[in-house]
């Protein structure tokens, strides 16, 4: 009796769908945590920001627990590389191939050793700041200054975006004024606060940081020591545009605008100017399940068709470009070849 009746219990389970637990489980090749390693060290950057909104959605949408881990760039790129289950996936952004193509010592050949993931979206805010009281005033002054024999110190972080900034800017100086190129100098050093401090202590003239870091600076009186001007943004203003009109901070979408190309002449070729996005993206394991990269890419093309996320990015003044892994693979291809020819031309 008792045997006919778990017989029933089972085939009305069967019936029902109450036997489909495991089946389901199967249907979701990412469950439980994910763990999403980005690379940087900093909890309060622009790397931990996207990834922080991304994972909160990520963890609605899939019904996981999506954690962000800032272990930093090597700590990220071994994790990635020794997990390839799904159930650890990198974030960063254009460093990752960067640091590569300028030879640091860390960084693989994301392209070769890794799967590209997708794209999420763009810190539009990166930018080159000058001192209120400084006579370069715009960066049309620093390139004058540097064909007119004038040594401009310029503060970067090296390996990463800032670098290849410096570059565009050297590129530009050199075709400008042939031969004058080497009058911009870099003095390479480490976070936001030691370049901002370079800046205070007049030891740089220009230093790279970004509108979400130093627009504060931007509404000091000129008096103050602190007081800072942005002379460029390399971000293209198509991608500015699609920003809040309210812009970051006191200073609104329109302002910004006017550090950009084409009202800011940072020249690539002689003809076109020099933009460039910084984006974010994810980093698979060279080996995960084809089936977890598309779960992700299902996952994340919903949260944005839903538009939820997009209203989030922009508050904290980030584009939202979503590509799916394919697009993106090709698309940061592209751009890595780019990137490469620029710093080839300014070594």
């Amino acid at each position: 009796m008792k045997a006919r009746l778990l017989g029933m219990c089972l085939a009305l389970g069967a019936a029902v769908g109450v036997a489909a637990g495991p089946a389901g489980a199967a249907d979701k090749p990412i469950s439980g945590n994910l763990r999403i390693v980005i690379g940087s060290s900093s909890t309060g950057g622009d790397t931990y920001q996207n990834a922080a909104i991304v994972a909160e959605a990520l963890s609605k949408k899939l019904g996981i627990n999506a954690k962000v881990d800032a272990v930093g760039v090597s700590a990220a790129f071994a994790a990635v590389t020794r997990v390839s289950d799904g159930s650890t996936v990198m974030f960063f952004h254009d460093q990752s191939y960067l640091g590569h193509l300028l030879g640091l010592k860390g960084y693989p050949d994301i392209f070769k050793d890794l799967r590209i993931g997708p794209t999420v979206s763009i810190n539009p805010g990166d930018a080159f700041v000058g001192a209120k009281d400084s006579k370069l005033k715009t960066i049309e002054d620093v390139i004058q200054a540097c064909g007119k024999g004038e040594r401009v110190r310029v503060a970067i972080q090296p390996g990463g975006v800032s670098e290849v900034y410096y570059g565009a800017l050297k590129n530009a100086v050199g075709i400008r004024f042939p031969g004058k190129e080497g009058n911009l100098v870099s003095v390479k050093t480490g976070s936001q606060g030691d370049k901002n401090q370079l800046l205070f202590d007049r030891q740089a003239e220009v230093i790279h940081g970004s509108v979400q870091a130093n627009e504060q600076y931007t509404r000091l009186p000129a008096e103050d020591q602190k007081a800072m001007r942005f002379l460029w943004l390399p971000s293209p203003s198509s991608t500015i545009s699609q920003a809040n009109p309210e812009g970051m901070g006191a200073t609104g979408r329109d302002e910004l605008l006017k550090f950009t190309s084409p009202n800011v002449h940072v020249t690539l070729d002689g003809k076109a100017d020099f933009t460039f996005d910084k984006e974010f993206f994810f980093l698979y394991n060279k080996k995960m399940d084809p089936k977890a990269v598309a779960y992700l890419d299902k996952a994340l093309s919903d949260i944005f068709a839903e538009g939820k996320v997009q209203v989030t990015l922009k508050k904290a003044f980030f584009i939202p470009n979503f590509h799916p892994s394919k697009e993106a693979a090709v698309y940061l291809k592209k751009k890595a070849e780019q990137s490469k020819a620029l710093i080839a031309a300014t070594r």
